[in-house]
């Protein structure tokens, strides 16, 4: 068994709405490049994956010609070969690819789901329902987090951090959803590191007064662990963060200083090898996880694998036109079914039609980043009734 060659197909993607945070309170577009990346076999069988990027070509030889199932001692020669220069950027894309491949690959060589090969006692992971949802309508967050409900999600977050009055409506509107499924929703809020740390504590204390809040997400910036301390032991909420960087560096810092309550994990922390490097140094510290963002929800397996993983994170803004996971929604949890490897389903069908399209005339380019907003960590400045259509 060896690796023999990879694949990039790329398609164009929409996604059913825009989504929006303090940072970009207008949203930040529907169409983006979407792609999935390949790892083949000699033995006809593919690793499939959501992603890549085109370093995906410059660390490819490290593993070409390898055995697939060897999918940690291959994630550390990549990681040794990106010693001087780090996982950042592109090349943590291409890791990150390349490992969820591979491990794609190494339970559908055991012909099992990945939730099995990752340790996994049942095929089942929470789920919290994350509105990314700045530039909602009163009405459209009620409409979002209602179906949330149906579904017997018990826990929201919202997006705040511009407006005091409109964060305490909105957050007034999730809770009274939610509370169709129990009487104490799991409330969270994120303000994407908008807030200097007394920003957060002022604001988030004032959200107290009214709301019993689980946890407070990026209330100032992702590496300042003495800031986000300080936010920890002044407000109630536990404080969240790590969803923008990468590996065991990063979050040590965080945890060693008692500045994250809650670390986020996910196939962005260098693959599932590093993200479950990262959990398992947050669980030595009796410290629990979340799981972030991703299309189709395809990291199930992962939050089901992880012993203190307390909810993933599910923006249901449509899903990837080519590809489906094989999992459902019912009382609150991702039920996952017995397809072998991620579960990923492809309509190879529908690919080469995208594919083709793509050839065919101009894409749109990547989606950008949420840009960090004037006066972020200074002063807030508000949404103007041109970015949101609440006001």
């Amino acid at each position: 068994m060896k690796i023999t060659g990879y694949r990039i197909r790329t398609f164009p993607n929409q996604t059913d709405r825009a989504l929006g945070d303090a940072n970009t309170p207008g949203g930040n577009g529907t169409s983006m490049p979407g792609s999935l990346l390949y790892i083949d076999t000699d033995e006809n069988i593919s690793g499939i994956v959501p992603g890549g990027s085109p370093m995906v070509g410059q660390l490819f030889p490290l593993i070409e010609g390898e055995d697939p199932r060897g999918v940690r001692g291959l994630w550390k020669k990549m990681m040794d070969a990106v010693f001087k220069g780090g996982a950042e950027g592109g090349v943590n894309m291409a890791l990150n690819a390349i490992d969820m491949a591979l491990w794609d690959l190494k339970a559908k060589l055991a012909d099992e789901p990945l939730w099995r090969t990752l340790g996994a006692s049942e095929p089942r992971t929470k789920v919290y329902a994350s509105g990314v949802d700045m530039n909602l309508t009163d009405d459209e967050v009620h409409e979002f987090y209602s179906r949330a409900a149906d579904r017997g999600i018990d826990g929201g977050k919202l997006k705040v951090g511009l407006d005091m009055e409109a964060d305490i409506r909105r957050l007034g509107i999730v809770n009274d959803c939610l509370k169709r499924v129990t009487p104490r929703p799991m409330l969270a809020i994120d303000s994407n590191e908008y807030w200097s740390p007394k920003q957060a504590i002022r604001y988030t204390s004032e959200l107290e007064r009214h709301f019993d809040i689980t946890w407070i997400e990026e209330p100032a910036r992702r590496w300042d662990y003495e800031g986000l301390r300080l936010v920890s032991q002044n407000v109630k909420a536990a404080v969240a963060t790590g969803e923008n960087i990468n590996g065991l560096a990063d979050f040590y810092p965080l945890i060693a200083n008692e500045a994250v309550d809650i670390v986020q994990v996910w196939n962005g922390r260098t693959g599932i090898t590093g993200a479950m490097q990262v959990a398992h140094m947050a669980y030595a510290f009796e410290l629990p996880v979340t799981t972030a963002i991703n299309p189709g929800n395809y990291m199930a397996p992962l939050g089901a694998a992880l012993p203190n993983h307390i909810s993933m994170e599910m923006v249901d803004a449509g899903q990837p036109p080519c590809w489906h996971a094989d999992q459902y929604v019912e009382d609150g949890w991702i039920h996952m079914g017995d397809t072998p490897g991620l579960g990923i389903i492809v309509d190879e069908e529908k690919l080469s039609e995208l594919e083709a399209l793509s050839r065919s005339g101009p894409q749109p380019g990547a989606r950008p980043r949420f840009a960090r907003r004037e006066g972020a960590g200074l002063y807030i400045v508000p949404a103007t009734s041109d970015e949101v259509v609440w006001k």
